[in-house]
Parts: C-alpha cells; sequence; structure tokens
C-alpha cells in the first residue's frame, strides 16, 4: 500500500469511512430483524408479540447486559417460520450491507432457536441460501454461512444441531459458539467443535465479551477456533495479548454492541485502539444492528468519533484485517484489497 495516510485529513474520514469496503465477520442474521419486520412478519404468520406497536418495541431494547437483549432477541426471532421469512430478513441485512460497501459478509445463524419452534433447520438454511444467492446476483455482495451452537443448551443438543445440518453442508462453512457467556465456559462444546474440525469446517467462538481471558485461551486451545468474536476482555492479561498479536488471531469487535451491553460505560473508553496498537488484528462489526444501534458504518463512525486517536491508518487496517481474517481464498482477497487500496488512493 503505497498511500500517503497524512494526506488524508481527518474532516474526510467519515466520508472515507463509509466508502471504503469492507467485509463484515461477526453478524447474526436474526440480529437484524428490524422492529418493521418483525411487525410484517408476525401479522403474516399471525403470531402474538408482547408489544403493541414498533415504537413500543423499539423502546425496549434498553438492555442491561446480555441476558436482557436475548430476552428480546428470541422474542423477535419467534416471527420467522417459512423459507420466505428468512429470506426476507437476510435481504433486508444483504441491501443495508451493500449500502455501507460490505463486499463479503460471514453471517452467524442460530438454528436452535428456531427449531424449539418446530422451525426445521432445513427452512432456515434454504431461505437463507436464497438470500444469498440474490444477494450476489443483484447486489455483487458474497457472503457465507456459519452455523452457531447456543452455549446455554447443552453439548450433546448442539452435536444433534450439526449431524442436522450435515444434509445442508454445501451451505454452511463452519460453526461458532454464542448465547450466554457466563457460566458457558468453551471447553462444554470440545466434541462438538472437534467433530466440526473433522469435517473440515471453520471454527469460531464468542469468548471474552463477559468472560475473562481464561475463555479466549480456551477458545483457542480447546475449540481451535480461528477467530475471537468480541475477546476485548483479552487485555486484562498481558500475555494473551502478546499471545493474539503473534499468532495473529483476529478480533471481531463490534463497538456499539459493547456499549449497549454494558461491556463499557462510554464509547470513549473502548479498547479497540490499544488493540490495534498492540499489533492485533481487530475489525470492526455490528453484531446485532436492529437491536445495538447501527450496522457497520454506523460503528465506525461512532468509534471513531469517539475515539480521536485512530485515523486513516487505522481504518485502511481495520478494513483489511476483516478481508486477511475472512475465511475466503488468496484470488478474493487479493481482489478486494486491490479495492481498498483503490479507495484510500482516490481519498489521498
Amino acid at each position: 500500500m503505497a498511500v500517503d495516510f497524512s494526506r488524508i485529513p481527518r474532516q474526510r474520514l467519515p466520508e472515507l469511512l463509509r466508502a471504503m469496503p469492507k467485509a463484515e465477520l461477526h453478524l447474526h442474521i436474526e440480529g437484524t430483524l428490524e422492529p418493521e419486520l418483525i411487525f410484517a412478519l408476525a401479522k403474516k404468520n399471525g403470531v402474538a408479540l408482547a408489544y403493541p406497536s414498533v415504537d413500543a418495541l423499539r423502546a425496549a431494547y434498553a438492555f442491561t447486559d446480555l441476558q436482557s437483549f436475548l430476552d428480546i432477541y428470541y422474542a423477535g426471532a419467534s416471527v420467522l417460520l417459512h423459507e420466505s421469512d428468512f429470506e426476507a430478513m437476510a435481504m433486508a441485512y444483504f441491501e443495508r450491507a451493500a449500502a455501507d460497501h460490505v463486499v463479503h459478509a460471514e453471517v452467524f445463524f442460530d438454528p436452535q432457536t428456531h427449531a424449539a419452534r418446530g422451525v426445521s433447520i432445513g427452512t432456515v438454511i434454504r431461505g437463507l441460501a436464497a438470500a444469498r444467492a440474490r444477494a450476489r446476483r443483484e447486489l455483487g455482495l458474497r457472503s457465507e454461512l456459519i452455523l452457531c451452537f447456543l452455549r446455554h443448551l447443552s453439548e450433546d443438543e448442539a452435536i444433534a444441531t450439526l449431524e442436522a445440518a450435515l444434509p445442508y453442508g454445501e451451505h454452511f462453512i463452519g460453526v461458532g459458539l454464542d448465547s450466554s457467556e457466563r457460566g458457558n465456559p468453551p471447553e462444554k462444546f470440545a466434541r462438538v467443535f472437534a467433530r466440526a474440525g473433522a469435517l473440515g469446517l471453520h471454527r469460531v467462538a464468542h469468548a471474552g465479551e463477559e468472560g475473562p481471558p481464561s475463555y479466549i485461551e480456551a477458545a483457542l486451545d480447546v475449540l481451535h477456533a480461528e477467530r475471537i468474536d468480541h475477546g476485548v476482555r483479552c487485555v486484562e492479561s498481558p500475555a494473551l495479548v502478546a499471545r493474539l498479536a503473534r499468532e495473529g488471531v483476529a478480533l471481531t469487535v463490534c463497538p456499539l454492541s459493547n456499549l449497549k451491553l454494558r461491556v463499557f460505560d462510554k464509547l470513549a473508553d473502548h479498547n479497540l485502539a490499544d488493540l490495534l496498537r498492540a499489533g492485533i488484528k481487530a475489525t470492526i462489526n455490528s453484531d446485532d444492528p436492529a437491536y445495538f444501534g447501527g450496522y457497520v458504518n454506523d460503528n465506525f463512525i461512532a468509534t471513531f468519533e469517539a475515539l480521536p486517536q485512530l485515523g486513516a491508518a487505522d481504518a485502511y487496517a481495520l478494513a483489511k484485517n476483516s478481508f486477511d481474517a475472512s475465511f475466503v481464498d488468496a484470488a478474493a482477497r487479493a481482489a478486494m484489497t486491490a479495492r481498498l487500496d483503490a479507495e484510500f488512493a482516490r481519498f489521498a
């Protein structure tokens, strides 16, 4: 990259952040359900909601911790019953992502959330796959799916979910671990992640959001996770920070999520700049944007406003990290990086 970052004035940073190509690597598709779509699908499917209006539902998005968010998250997902519902939800996200110049997305989905309501895993995956195909065809946005296990449920249930998904294996590239971190350490899922690894699937895991640095270490050493989702509590262990930097382990950081769930009291307190300065391959993502107040560009803009020490070189690093940490092949990564270089050259 030959661009002189100092030639990009700070006042142009918001424009650059919006325009630069980027990958999104930490996105729960059920977390993109906007209240308007929840109500539309509830009406279509005859699902009764606990809130009388869109405004009342949105007003309930005042979370105190991860569990208070999950309670509403699962209630919102109750409106998803048919393939067309999953396609509509995913397509709405892809349209927003394309507008934010996301060129590649690796999308988490939670089949166990829907199985509890009698929705088959095939219904979920076929609906999401249809949206992926449309997004590639209509928007030029490439994407992949990552099947996540709910860590508050048992490992036996996770194994059963993975086995049930295998007939649709062509549609997903990896497995992940999400839901309530407290009291559910990574070691609980050692067997199912070993099974996924034997099948050649990529492995990622949420760790170090609510859980301690030891959860990050276990995700790496026991689950053999290739990326850590969140991971911001790694700074409590200098040895772990050094390891993440040395081994090139990417963290998929979600600043507005961290703020909304009180991981940090103020965005100005966020440690993203510290992670970058420590040599960690950090990225910016939106997590559950319908609930946390912003899609990926909103996260970039808000974070750079709150952390004035971040500049154009950091913007480039964050976008480049997102390509490097993605599960695309070398040719696709090179093509995305070339687009990034061209955009920065234009601004410089």
